[in-house]
């Protein structure tokens, strides 16, 4: 018996305004596989039917680079939501992403440099934890989600699957 597929529910857009990328150099040691790579979060806004807010500065995103092709994102940030059901609520998002794509277009994004995001495989994972009771379905549903990495920002379209 095959199941039907799931469906997605359109979640938010997020734009997370970035720092440029601090190189922490080649891990070594038992788990190593890679070059750490944080960047720092400034801010930015999430747009979506539900859920209206800004991102937080004081986040970061700690990468793994594990080949010239491909990194393994792990993103942690605080939103705080708008308008007048949610205002001053916060969300605190883990994402999780993997983001590949050919070495040129890979070399260009580590040097600030415009990629069209068709080149570049991104999808990502987000949870989410909430305070406020009727926010409890965002830490009770998956999200999957893909991305677009710009020299400034990180741009996010994020779905809930139903």
């Amino acid at each position: 018996m095959t199941l039907p597929p799931p469906a997605l529910e359109h979640l938010a857009d997020l734009t997370v305004t970035v720092a440029a990328p601090l190189e922490a150099g080649s891990i070594i040691g038992i788990n190593s596989r890679g070059r750490r790579r944080i960047i720092p979060i400034t801010g930015g806004t999430l747009r979506g039917p539900r859920l209206q807010g800004r991102v937080l500065p004081g986040g970061a995103d700690f990468q793994l680079i594990v080949s010239d092709t491909a990194a393994v994102l792990d993103a942690r940030y605080l939103i705080e939501l708008e308008g007048p059901k949610f205002g001053g609520e916060h969300i605190y998002v883990h994402n999780q992403a993997l983001r590949r794509g050919s070495a040129a277009d890979i070399a260009r994004l580590a040097r600030g440099e415009p990629v069209d995001p068709a080149a570049v495989y991104f999808r990502c994972v987000p949870t989410f934890e909430v305070s406020h009771p009727a926010l409890a379905w965002l830490t009770e549903s998956l999200f999957v989600g893909t991305g677009a990495r710009h020299p400034d920002r990180v741009e996010l379209s994020v779905y809930r699957i139903l």
